[in-house]
């Protein structure tokens, strides 16, 4: 009996990273933010470029807290989202190439979500990572921080609690 060949890695990261960017495609005010996602194996990092028009308090100046709470929210709902997609196209029950064609799985819906703002957000890029505390069929509990020079210094953080949509079929 003969086993099938694996895939080459590089084509296992492509279809990953197409996946990725068009589940991050399909939410819209990730492009208006200007959010990009950092993939390194099944761990993202959401990138927040600084822009000008993020700027809330142009005295001192800092990021708008709205802006803040966006970023952890957005990376919040993707990095869940991610974690269930990643398992089923892991376990060959999503092919991609429907991604990629614009099918797209329903997001989480949030339920709540409480920020806590540790200090301003200075005027440079910001960064933040999600991680999944519990994801069960119908809840998710997830925990988000962002930073910007050091990741030990974060300059707020968030948890959220989300209502897994429920399986086509």
């Amino acid at each position: 009996m003969s086993r099938r060949r694996p895939e080459p890695v590089q084509v296992v990261k492509q279809r990953r990273d197409a996946a990725l960017q068009a589940l991050v495609q399909g939410v819209p005010y990730v492009q208006f933010l200007g959010i990009t996602f950092d993939r390194r194996g099944d761990e993202l990092t959401a990138v927040l470029p600084f822009h000008e028009r993020l700027i809330g308090n142009p005295m001192l100046p800092a990021i708008h807290g709205g802006v803040t709470a966006a970023l952890l929210e957005v990376t919040a709902v993707i990095g869940l989202a991610w974690s269930v997609l990643w398992d089923e196209i892991e376990a060959g029950a999503i092919d991609p190439e429907q991604l990629i064609a614009g099918r797209l799985p329903r997001l989480p819906k949030t339920i709540d979500f409480t920020v806590d703002y540790l200090r301003s957000g200075l005027p440079r890029d910001a960064y933040a990572r999600a991680q999944v505390n519990r994801s069960g069929r119908r809840y998710a509990s997830v925990h988000v921080e962002a930073w910007q020079d050091n990741r030990a210094r974060a300059f707020a953080q968030a948890t959220g609690h989300f209502l897994m949509p429920t399986p086509r079929g």
